[in-house]
């Protein structure tokens, strides 16, 4: 964790899902201010949270205001998260492992892959459940499979966006015909399958077992955020780093370049 600021800056309030742009937008200034890869995941997800406010104003959820609640719930998740650890305050050990990597070991993808492991695979599911307390979460269920494709939507551009600041990045595309490692293989749609799975598990628990049901995940994941982040084997470590040695290494360029909607 980094040290306790002397003058610690409080998680912003939200109550609506411009509130939850405002509070992503302050963070990605602020790490690129600081050249922080903490941007690189920020920016994903403001794109992925403006992708849902889309649909929102589409109406293509079954119940709009619902899912802009639900939204703002689980942003809430992540926003405080960064707060925590930016302030030294304990975190969970996921979230650990996505914000602190070490800084010249990672790829511009792993980065981003640790974040959305943390925020889908963990975060997610005690968000729908923390939603659904009068036990009904299969109410939610048409609306929260759909953001996959809202996801799905969005994966490709941002893949192609990576491409601009990571020219060799084609190379994880070459290997996962043939590999596979979590760096590659990391999937929205299991790891939302997943997600959703473990908020319906903790919604049929007792009280008393949540907290072991959650434990269990955040080591879970924590496992495969360190898959992500130091991925085992001989030839796929070098790839890695032949990727990252031509990546743009400043953050703020790095988010300039994705941010443009042509090359």
């Amino acid at each position: 964790m980094p040290d306790q600021l002397h003058n610690p800056i409080e998680s912003p309030e939200f109550t609506d899902i411009d509130d939850v742009l405002a509070a992503l937008d302050q963070i990605i200034d602020l790490s690129i201010k600081e050249n922080s890869t903490a941007a690189l995941f920020a920016y994903v997800y403001r794109r992925t949270t403006a992708k849902v406010k889309q649909g929102i104003e589409e109406g293509r959820f079954d119940d709009n205001d619902r899912m802009e609640l639900f939204d703002v719930a689980f942003a809430g998740k992540y926003i405080e998260a960064y707060w925590q650890y930016r302030n030294g305050e304990e975190v969970p050990e996921v979230w650990e492992q996505a914000f602190s990597p070490a800084k010249d070991n990672q790829l511009i993808l792993q980065y981003i892959l640790l974040g959305m492991n943390a925020h889908i695979n963990y975060d997610l599911g005690i968000a729908a459940a923390e939603f659904s307390r009068d036990g009904n979460i299969q109410d939610l269920k048409a609306d929260f499979m759909l953001i996959n494709q809202l996801l799905e939507e969005l994966v490709d551009e941002i893949q192609g966006r990576i491409s601009r600041v990571s020219p060799m990045v084609f190379l994880l595309d070459w290997m996962g015909k043939n590999n596979d490692e979590a760096i590659i293989n990391f999937s929205i749609n299991k790891a939302r399958g997943q997600a959703w799975n473990f908020a319906v598990r903790l919604t049929e628990a007792p009280q008393s077992h949540k907290a072991d049901i959650i434990a269990g995940v955040d080591q879970k994941m924590t496992s495969l955020a360190r898959l992500v982040s130091n991925p085992p084997g001989f030839f796929l470590p070098k790839v890695l780093g032949v990727i990252r040695y031509f990546e743009t290494k400043d953050v703020g360029s790095v988010i300039h370049n994705i941010q443009q909607k042509n090359p």
